[in-house]
């Protein structure tokens, strides 16, 4: 017989993670025109006047602004992709449940219909005395009303099981329809999001747009005299972080000399250098990725292989040394151990800024390699550009 299962449709992939790597990943006029003036005025341009510094300061303190707004923006957006993807793939799970348990239901509606129609071609049953009465064979008769008892059993069964089947197709297709309702909102959200990370980032490019070629010039001096004053601190942090590096491992070696006779101590001592190898490798591993992956555009919402947001990069990074990581930074902020920044070892991963919007990997001498802005590129850069929030060790 013929199977009453319709194939049933999957859920369509939103649109909007189809677009999000295209748009918003450009590289402004203005930003280049920065770049190029600054090759030719090594210094901001002589004798500024009051008003005009304190105007390109404020635009560079509107768009610094702007781009920490589109990046948190970010994170919420790929939050929403993440529980829309993840819906996606309940919806299409349940829909499959649902497809199997109606083929289910359409078979026990069959032997239902088989009985039904057996029985009304006997004309419904008979008693037993008219059947002993005109019977020519009582033998045949006791053999008959024994299969009739048994059939009523399995018509009993064929009943319940049909009002099981229906009542749990019922259940999931109430679950499914919920379950989709909910996807439904979660991309209207998307959608919401991604428009929100568009318009604060058209805002920084109408900004920029708009500077003169003197106040483009006077933005870059601005730029490259912050990146020095970041550079300066992050050579501070590696000198406190080697010196106090030394200490710890002279304090693990007078500690070693100390206990050097206990063969338990050296038994411990053997584990736990093993596990730090371990974790050593793995952080290798994530910074070689992390490496190759140096000169790639920012794009929001991206995940590579050839463009990533802040996130999508450690992600990567560490998925490629065989540790998963969430998607967005406040989810990556609690995966691993917390360490301090004076204790941070290469690998570690570094946030900034108190709504932890932004993410890098770290390097060592105070360096880290992150995806910075839209119009930047996956670059090596020092963790004291951006006020810290805090670091996680993942492995």
């Amino acid at each position: 017989m013929a199977s009453h299962r319709k194939p049933r449709t999957r859920i369509p992939t939103s649109a909007s993670s189809t677009g999000r790597r295209t748009a918003v990943g450009f590289t402004t006029a203005a930003l280049a025109s920065v770049t190029l003036l600054s090759q030719t005025a090594n210094a901001a341009p002589s004798d500024p006047k009051p008003g005009t510094t304190q105007s390109i300061e404020a635009v560079k303190e509107k768009v610094d602004t702007l781009y920490h707004q589109a990046e948190t923006a970010t994170q919420h957006y790929n939050a929403a992709k993440e529980r829309s993807e993840q819906q996606r793939t309940k919806v299409n799970r349940m829909m499959d449940d649902v497809a199997e348990n109606t083929e289910k239901l359409n078979e026990a509606r069959r032997t239902l219909g088989t009985y039904a129609a057996a029985q009304y071609r006997n004309g419904g049953m008979t008693s037993s005395a008219a059947s002993l009465l005109f019977s020519n064979d009582p033998q045949d008769l006791f053999d008959q009303s024994h299969l009739m008892n048994r059939m009523a059993g399995s018509q009993k069964r064929a009943v319940d099981d049909f009002q099981t089947q229906a009542a749990k197709a019922a259940k999931e297709r109430r679950e499914a329809a919920k379950s989709l309702a909910s996807l439904t909102e979660t991309q209207r959200e998307l959608k919401t999001k991604k428009k929100s990370v568009q318009d604060k980032l058209a805002q920084a490019r109408r900004l920029l747009a708009n500077l003169t070629a003197k106040e483009k010039a006077r933005l870059a001096a601005i730029e490259k005299k912050k990146a020095e004053e970041a550079r300066q601190k992050a050579a501070e942090l590696a000198e406190k972080q080697r010196q106090a590096a030394a200490q710890q491992k002279q304090q693990a070696q007078e500690q070693e000399q100390e206990s050097s006779g206990g063969s338990s101590s050296g038994s411990g001592s053997s584990s736990a250098g093993s596990s730090t190898a371990t974790n050593s490798t793995k952080a290798a591993k994530a910074i070689d990725f992390a490496e190759s992956q140096l000169g790639k555009p920012y794009v929001w919402g991206a995940t590579g292989p050839n463009s990533y947001d802040c996130s999508g990069l450690t992600q990567a990074a560490w998925k490629a040394a065989g540790v998963s990581l969430p998607r967005t930074t406040w989810d990556q902020v609690k995966a691993g151990t917390r360490v301090s920044t004076s204790d941070l070892k290469p690998g570690d991963l570094v946030f900034f800024y108190d709504d932890i919007s932004h993410v890098g990997l770290y390097i060592g001498d105070g360096m880290m390699i992150h995806a910075p802005k839209p119009g930047d590129v996956v670059k090596k850069a020092p963790i004291t550009e951006m006020p810290i929030y805090g670091s996680v060790r993942p492995a």
